[in-house]
This record gives structure tokens, sequence and C-alpha cells, in this order.
């Protein structure tokens, strides 16, 4: 069994959109680049394709997508 550690980043936080909460996540593995998912408060995920280099990048994509209504409300 591989036991593969997690690290979150202290970047992950909760915000609120037009009334609605969603919980921005930034987790790597050990030796991996930075995942970014968005959680609503149903529990339904969204996770990005794209790997980030730092966890400020994956803070940065989150955010954007959010100002720029990319992302819907899921």
């Amino acid at each position: 069994m591989i036991d593969i550690k997690i690290i979150e980043s202290p970047l992950s936080q909760s915000v609120t959109v037009e009334g609605h909460r969603f919980n921005i996540q930034i987790y790597r593995g050990q030796e991996t680049s930075w995942t970014l998912e968005i959680v609503n408060s149903n529990g339904t995920s969204f996770v990005w394709d794209e790997l980030f280099q730092t966890g400020k990048d994956a803070l940065r994509a989150a955010l954007a997508d959010f100002k720029n209504s990319q992302l819907k409300i899921f």
C-alpha cells in the first residue's frame, strides 16, 4: 500500500458568492504541483484539470473565475 501525504495550502479558504458558500481547496502531494478544487455547500466539487506551480497561482485562478463569473454556481 502506498501512503501519499497530502499537503494543504494555508491559502485554502471559504468565500461567499451571490449568497452561495464555496470552499476553495488548494493541495498537493509531496512531489507534485498544486491542485485546485472548489466545493459548494452541497458537497459538489469541481477540480481544475490544470496543475499550478504555486498555491498563490491556484488561488488567483479560483478568484478570477468567480470574478469573471466563469465558474457556474453548481
